[in-house]
């Protein structure tokens, strides 16, 4: 599975056999990170990921005392890389950039206080008001 910014410059690829956790969401930082009502990341294992080109990162702080760091491309600005210090075990790839477009729906949806009203994503996933369960 490759994923890519808009120029082409940084790329992501994870196996095409990968499994990845999917999660929609609708925090205040993900719609700013994204320019659009959610963001949605694609979580694979940190080592079955590998990624190409130059990487600009930045790093935010979490309402769990955490942080979360986006990796985007400097030339056009793409937002295609995402790992949460909570769980440095996996790092997300923004599953808006993939090239295939077959890719597994969200199981997760989380800080729906935040989901704009006209926003309803179908399919079996868990609801979330706050990122984690309450």
């Amino acid at each position: 599975m490759k994923a890519s910014c808009q120029c082409g410059q940084l790329t992501a690829i994870a196996p095409d056999d990968a499994q990845p956790y999917v999660v929609a969401c609708h925090c205040r930082d993900c719609r700013k990170r994204t320019g659009s009502p959610f963001g949605a990341m694609a979580y694979f294992p940190l080592g079955a990921v590998t990624f190409a080109g130059k990487l600009c990162e930045f790093t935010r702080a979490t309402d769990s005392g955490h942080t979360f760091t986006t990796g985007f491309c400097p030339s056009c600005g793409t937002s295609l890389m995402g790992r949460a210090s909570r769980f440095p075990e996996i790092i997300g790839v923004a599953l808006g950039c993939f090239d295939d477009r077959a890719l597994p729906a969200p199981t997760r949806s989380v800080y729906e206080q935040g989901k704009a009203p006209w926003v309803n994503l179908l399919g079996d996933m868990a609801h979330h008001i706050q990122g984690r369960d309450s």
